[in-house]
């Protein structure tokens, strides 16, 4: 019985000279809110690239549901379920909202275009964007954009996703948004690492926090703990 989906351990990642991850170890349990925070350069894009595939790391290892992933590319991860939105979203911007969706339908989940379409317009009805389908993706808004991201995303089906500052440049009501569609996400059985600077937003989602810093981790926690913690006030205010 597998009693972790995500597990890495003692990954490193270098960049000639420069270490951007150093000795770094996860656990993740199935279902869980995990959030990632830490100042920039801390090494959170480079772990989160090592898990997607992005990038493949130097030292140490990475499971997913039991098996070890970390020689596999970027797409297979992707078909074992893990799937990934990005801080910068990436839509085809010469396609309509829906054909967005049927890509990763087509290309990892496989389905024909008529069942393809119906679960992309259930998915687009779950998250506000239904009677956007048709639009062309470079009219969409911020917030439809992020929510757009997430709607691929979930086209691929995730065991795990991975959301990558979704709220990025969001008001508050257009973060509440995107709040609850990770809530709804997580009910349905789907973990999710959260990667956010909005510190509100990461303590109301996750059930447990880690702080990296220097490509190290520095603190791991509950997120009342998390704030309090010293070494994670000094990492993002300074000495």
């Amino acid at each position: 019985m597998v009693q972790s989906i995500l597990e890495v351990k003692g990954i490193s990642k270098h960049f000639g000279g420069f270490t951007a991850l150093a000795d770094v170890s996860i656990d993740i349990a199935p279902g869980e809110r995990f959030g990632l925070i830490g100042p920039n350069g801390s090494g959170k894009t480079t772990l989160i690239n090592c898990i997607s595939g992005a990038l493949r790391n130097d030292g140490g290892s990475i499971r997913f549901e039991g098996e070890e992933i970390s020689r596999l590319p970027a797409y297979r991860r992707t078909r074992k379920g893990i799937a990934r939105s990005f801080q910068i979203p990436r839509p085809f911007h010469s396609m309509s909202v829906i054909d967005n969706l049927l890509v990763p339908y087509e290309y990892v989940v496989h389905l024909k275009q008529s069942e393809a379409e119906r679960q992309a317009m259930d998915i687009l009805r779950r998250i506000g964007l239904a009677e956007r389908a048709r639009a062309p993706s470079n009219q969409l808004s911020q917030v439809e954009l992020r929510k757009l991201e997430l709607a691929r995303a979930m086209a691929a089906r995730p065991r795990l996703l991975i959301s990558d500052e979704a709220m990025a440049g969001l008001s508050g009501s257009e973060v509440d948004e995107v709040l609850k569609i990770l809530f709804d996400l997580n009910a349905q059985g789907i973990t999710i690492i959260m990667i956010e600077h909005i510190m509100q937003a990461v303590m109301r989602f996750s059930q447990r926090v880690i702080c990296l810093d220097a490509g190290r981790i520095i603190c791991e926690g509950v997120p009342e703990a998390i704030v309090k913690n010293p070494d994670v006030q000094k990492a993002y205010l300074g000495a």
